[in-house]
Order: structure tokens, then C-alpha cells, then sequence
């Protein structure tokens, strides 16, 4: 299915060979270890993929559910009245869907299908950038994006990518859209990652935002045994990046049991001595953050 499609995702994989996904990731892992794919976004593709990148059509039946949770963790961040930018990906354009109902709310993108979840929000003022569209993202990228983001100043930046690592930070398979990413990062207070567990502890080509630049990191719970992923986080959290995690509980959705919010990772409550600080700060107002490492 792999050679045939380029990519496929696990919950596909056990539907056909009739399993569970927990059985098709150690096996998945196992064929990493043995070179003949890479595991990328709860999913597989060929190796080789620091190069190849999965069209919108693939990404949008990737970590569905984890998508969901994501955004409706990243929508409460958003406050009414903000100016923000959003970056172009499914789960931003998850994220999209929810802001419609944010009043006062000025949304900058480069990205059709943001901008197109938030076309009915009478109350929500879209801008575009310019540029020229890339189809596979229906994104617009290049130096019209690029220029016309410069002078901008918003309180923060929402972005996705193709994978995140503690050492190198998010990252994408494409050049053009990394050199957006990076111009929109220039335009926030702060800066906002949405990943999914499959992205935690994978590296793309092309860097856009180093670690030190991100202020929070929104993802979901990793499932039992994805040791990479639980590192990961650990590292990040090590390195200052606020984590705020979306259980799975209740199939992994917004419901009140389905969240965990700003909570220590299980290595911190087992380690941390009693009465210490956690290293996952809580979360503050919009005005105390994104200033930790800029100035």
C-alpha cells in the first residue's frame, strides 16, 4: 500500500489487514528500524521523505481525531478581539472552523482553506497575503507572501508543519512554504505549534521555526508505548516550550474528559522534587506571553 500510494495511515493500515493500531505501529516501527519506510504523521510513506511531501487530499484523512481535539485546545488561546495569523494545514484549518465564532477577531493568512472556514463569520475580518498558489496546500507562497507580511504585527502566530523535534524545531518538506512559515513567525508575539503525536520526533528538510521561537506547543496524548513522541515532549518541555496536551479520552474529542490542558508530563510528577516548580508553565494572558525570548 506504501509503494502503491506513497503514504498511507496506520488507522487505514489495520483496517485492512484487520488489527489494531497499536499492532500496526510496533510493526510500522519495526520496518523503520529495517529501512523500508519512515513512519510520518500517524502514518507511513517510503523512506527518502526528508524530500517528499503528502498532497491535501492524503493529510486530510491523517490523525483526524487528534486534529479535532488539537484545534479545540488552540481555540480557547484566542481571545476575542485579537489580531492573529494562521499558517496553512488541515489541522489549521481545523482550527479555522472554531474561530468563526470568536467575535472582534482579524485573521491574516496564506492559506485558502483558512480563509475559506472563516468566509461566513460576519464577525471575523480575514486578510490574505499575496503570492502564488501552490496546489497541493492551496497555500500561497514566494516573495508576494513574503512582502506582504512585512510591517505586520499581530499577538500570534498559529502554525503546523510537517514534523517537530526538541533539537531542530518545526519543519517542512517544501522550501517555499517554510520561507512563509518563517515570514509569518516574524509578524507574532508568539508562536503557537499544532502537532499531532505523529509529528513529535520528526525531521524535515527545511526548518521553520527553531525551538527557541516556539512560546506553546498544542498536541495530543501519545499512546502507550510511543516512547519517541513521550521524549520528545520531555525535551521540549525541558527546553522552555509551554505543553498543552488533548487526551483521548472520549475518542480523543473536545469533551471535558477528553482534555488535559497544561499538565506535567509523567516523568516530571515522578521526578519532580515536592514543592517544585513544573517546567510546563500554566497558562497566562495574552500579554505575558511570547516575550520570554524576544526582545
Amino acid at each position: 500500500m506504501v509503494r502503491a500510494n506513497g503514504a498511507v495511515s496506520l488507522r487505514e493500515l489495520a483496517r485492512v489487514v484487520q488489527t489494531s493500531e497499536v499492532t500496526v505501529r510496533r510493526d510500522v516501527r519495526a520496518l523503520e528500524a529495517e529501512g523500508l519506510l519512515d513512519r510520518r504523521h500517524g502514518g507511513a510513506v517510503l523512506p527518502g521523505g526528508f524530500t517528499r511531501e503528502s498532497g491535501f487530499p492524503h493529510k486530510s484523512h491523517l490523525a483526524t481525531a487528534e486534529k479535532t481535539a488539537i484545534a479545540d485546545l488552540a481555540a480557547g488561546l484566542v481571545e476575542e478581539g485579537e489580531a492573529i495569523v494562521v499558517g496553512a494545514g488541515t489541522t489549521t484549518q481545523e482550527l479555522a472552523r472554531r474561530l468563526a465564532r470568536v467575535p472582534g477577531l482579524t485573521v491574516v493568512t496564506n492559506s485558502l482553506l483558512v480563509a475559506q472556514a472563516l468566509a461566513h463569520a460576519n464577525r471575523v475580518e480575514v486578510v490574505m497575503t499575496g503570492g502564488t498558489l501552490r496546489g497541493s496546500n492551496y497555500a500561497l507562497v514566494g516573495s508576494g507572501a513574503e512582502q506582504s507580511l512585512q510591517g505586520l504585527r499581530v499577538s500570534r502566530a498559529f502554525l503546523s508543519g510537517s514534523g517537530l523535534t526538541a533539537e531542530r524545531g518545526l519543519s517542512t518538506s517544501n522550501m517555499l512554504s517554510a520561507s512563509v512559515d518563517r515570514a509569518l513567525v516574524q509578524a507574532a508575539a508568539e508562536v503557537v505549534v499544532l502537532a499531532d503525536h505523529g509529528k513529535l520526533g520528526t525531521d524535515t528538510m527545511f526548518q521553520t521555526v527553531p525551538t527557541d521561537l516556539v512560546t506553546r506547543l498544542v498536541t495530543d496524548e501519545p499512546p502507550v508505548g510511543d516512547e519517541r513522541a513521550a521524549q520528545e515532549l520531555q525535551a521540549l518541555a525541558d527546553q522552555g516550550v509551554q505543553i498543552t496536551v488533548a487526551g483521548r479520552g472520549n475518542g480523543g474529542g473536545a469533551g471535558e474528559g477528553a482534555r488535559r490542558g497544561d499538565v506535567p508530563l509523567p516523568a516530571q510528577r515522578r521526578n519532580r522534587p515536592q514543592g517544585a516548580a513544573s517546567p510546563l508553565r500554566a497558562a497566562a494572558p495574552v500579554a505575558d506571553l511570547g516575550h520570554r525570548r524576544r526582545t
